[in-house]
């Protein structure tokens, strides 16, 4: 296993490969953090890597391979599952025990909307005719019921050939318990088809689910060829440019893995990007309001994302979806609880047929982006409503580095949005922002109302560079005590990255109940999974600390769901021990459900090491912004709700003074992103170097 060594004189560099923009964090030891933003290449987002890695040592005076030749470099992407959503990956298989051809697409049930019955139903991940049935069965308790057939295997491998499959999914019944048929299943594939990858679904995910176990292996072995080529080239290219470090990759766990571990199992990164989100949200509201309740929201050119941190600790789901839930495809591993919506500034606003605004989910993404852009886009976006607003310099988008043009937004807003509803340019521009916002609200709410958190006793903070334009209106729709944007706001996620661990998970299938606990078979289980991730640990060079924490999958007696529960004890030495587990999964089952069956036995299905290892500094990056501007203060006509267009005062960030307190409306610009500060509103810049807002000003707490 490849090694990390960090050193208190390296230079750590993060890059998020987004829809639109590419965002490049540079922390340099004892010195301000850089951020950089590149438009992202779409036909090869490792162009846009190396574009903005180039603006940064151009920027810096220094040769590009210095730069990489003296730094970590930490890598996020949405490569993987923008492959999914377009339907790039490769042509895949997958082998199932015979009599259970339609395990894809029976799925789990469940749907989200049951009476609408002109809905079809979702085609499978993976074609019915490109799902074969292997004769043979294992038992629920690791018996032989039916000899593989070999012969039969062998006889699909030559189909597969002629079929022209590209990779090569495995998922047989109870291979949780007992393994062997499909390792052989593995063996003959690889002997018959080598090269093609295979990824068999016991070892990806020990899940006793099948249709999960079956959904995570697809996905994975569909992945397989795209990521193992983007990878590769990613490293050889930044090795050409003089990269020397090793090449930690972000998982949708919210942690860091090696990329070669990346390439084995790719469905690791599905959400690879917005999972550091939460994780920067959690350090600087915990820096700059002490609240352990924080709403992180990451507004980019394509996505709106949306996640928590509760009682300071970021929430984990196991019902990931690739898409919209049900309808898509569930990913069957846990990863950081994040609500993505197409809503970005990318988002295209049009009008149908019967006089309705819709903002979004389609995007103008990097090419042909907004209409001010010149680059060829016509359709009028988020963006250029917030040019014609006057929210945004079209001299000084991207600290001046790329020009907008302002009569192009004001000719697409009017031709596709004013006139169809008969309204201004500038009404126009703030419908298109109005919905753009209530669709924010809207995820937000889901993800906090409906699980039970009150946003009035939570701080929002945003992230990406379209998240200024709009967060102040956000909290104060939602009634947030505070609203934060960090100095890092353009490139949240990336900066999430530098504060993240390196990560290793270790799973295993192992059903019982708290009524036959047997100790001394759970604690066998659970040395042998502390053994790997110590393992992990000791060959991982460089670690500040490292743990390893132990989890449980557990659920009431027949129940459909289950959660995931921390053990309160290293191992099992008596039935108190047992009963501690039992009263901790109640305490979690009464917060998730509002409620308890303390006369239920507990099923305890799947078990969890997780070792996570400090391989960099946790102090908060900063980022030192100059002032760039000739007047760090003036004035600029712009439109704010409830007041209208307005002399607005336009702040340099640069200029501002920590602990004093300015009064909206107001904008406040940096090079990366520009902050609205509606009418009401109050803020004041802290020491860490974010704005913090009281959305509600002056209002007084028994009205909010």
């Amino acid at each position: 296993m490849q090694t990390t060594t960090t050193h208190a004189s390296t230079i750590r560099l993060a890059v998020d490969t987004g829809g639109t923009f590419t965002d490049l964090v540079v922390e340099r030891p004892g010195k301000d953090v850089r951020l950089y933003k590149r438009p992202t290449t779409p036909a090869n987002p490792i162009d846009g890597v190396l574009d903005v890695l180039t603006a940064a040592a151009a920027d810096l005076d220094v040769p590009l391979a210095h730069l990489l030749g003296e730094s970590e470099l930490i890598y996020a992407t949405t490569h993987a599952i923008n492959a999914v959503l377009t339907g790039r990956t490769a042509r895949t298989a997958l082998l199932v025990t015979s009599g259970h051809r339609d395990m894809l697409v029976f799925r789990e049930g469940g749907r989200d909307k049951p009476f609408n019955h002109r809905r079809e139903f979702p085609d499978p991940y993976v074609p019915r005719a490109l799902t074969y049935e292997v004769p043979e069965r294992i038992g629920a308790h690791g018996e032989v019921i039916e000899q593989l057939d070999e012969d039969a295997v062998r006889e699909i491998c030559a189909t597969l050939a002629e079929q022209g499959v590209e990779a090569v999914a495995v998922c047989l019944l109870w291979s949780v318990v007992e393994p062997m048929h499909e390792l052989r299943v593995g063996e003959l594939l690889a002997q018959e088809l080598p090269g093609i990858p295979v990824t068999l679904a016991h070892q990806l995910n020990p899940s006793l689910r099948e249709y999960r176990r079956a959904a995570s292996a697809v996905i994975d072995a569909s992945l397989k060829p795209l990521m193992t080529r983007h990878i590769e080239e990613l490293a050889r290219r930044l090795r050409e440019a003089g990269l020397r470090g090793p090449l930690p990759v972000v998982t949708s766990s919210g942690g860091l893995v090696h990329a070669d571990a990346i390439a084995e199992a790719p469905v690791h990164v599905i959400n690879s990007g917005p999972s550091m989100a939460p994780l920067a949200g959690r350090f600087y509201a915990g820096a700059d309001t002490r609240s352990e309740t924080v709403i992180v929201m990451d507004t980019g050119g394509t996505s709106f994302d949306v996640s928590l941190v509760r009682r300071g600790e970021i929430p984990f789901t196991r019902e990931s979806w690739i898409g919209e839930p049900y309808i898509g495809v569930m990913t069957g591993f846990p990863s950081v609880d994040v609500r993505s919506i197409g809503a970005g500034g990318g988002s295209i606003a049009t009008v149908d047929a019967y006089g309705l605004l819709h903002v979004g989910p389609q995007s103008a993404g990097a090419v042909p982006g907004p209409a001010c852009y010149g680059r060829g886009g016509t359709a009028p976006t988020v963006t250029d409503a917030s040019l014609v607003l006057g929210h945004i310099d079209p001299a000084y988008f991207l600290g001046g580095e790329m020009a907008l043009d302002l009569d192009a937004a004001v000719a697409a807003i009017e031709r596709d949005v004013a006139r169809p509803l008969g309204l201004t340019v500038e009404q126009a521009a703030m419908a298109i922002r109005d919905v753009a916002t209530q669709h924010m609200v809207d995820a937000i709410e889901e993800i906090t109302i409906h699980q039970g958190i009150d946003p009035r006793q939570a701080v929002l903070a945003g992230g990406g560079g379209a998240a200024g334009l709009n967060a102040v209106s956000i909290g104060r729709q939602l009634r947030c005590e505070r609203v934060l944007i960090p100095d890092v706001v353009a490139a949240l996620s990336a900066s999430g990255a530098l504060l993240s661990d390196m990560v290793f998970d270790a799973r295993a299938a192992d059903w019982r109940t708290t009524a036959d606990f047997d100790t001394d078979a759970v604690n066998r289980l659970l040395d042998t999974l502390e053994a790997r991730c110590g393992a992990f640990v000791d060959e991982l060079q460089g670690a500040v600390t490292s743990r390893v924490d132990l989890f449980v999958e557990a659920r009431y007696a027949r129940q459909i769901w289950e959660l995931e529960v921390q053990l309160p004890i290293r191992r099992f030495a008596d039935e108190a021990d047992v009963d501690a587990l039992r009263r901790r999964f109640d305490a979690l089952h009464h917060e998730v459900f509002g409620v308890t069956d303390p006369e239920s036995e507990v099923e305890l299905l799947g078990w969890r090491a997780a070792a996570r290892c400090q391989i960099g500094s946790d102090a908060l990056p900063r980022v030192a912004h100059t002032a760039t501007h000739v007047q760090p203060v003036r004035r600029r006509r712009a439109t704010f709700p409830e007041v209208g267009t307005v002399d607005a005062t336009v702040w340099d960030a640069s200029a501002l003074t920590v602990g004093e307190t300015y009064e909206g409306p107001a904008i406040v610009e940096t090079p990366d992103t520009s902050v609205v500060i509606d009418a009401g509103a109050t803020f004041e810049l802290s020491k860490s170097g974010s704005l913090v807002i009281d959305p509600h000003g002056a209002e007084s707490e028994d009205t909010r």
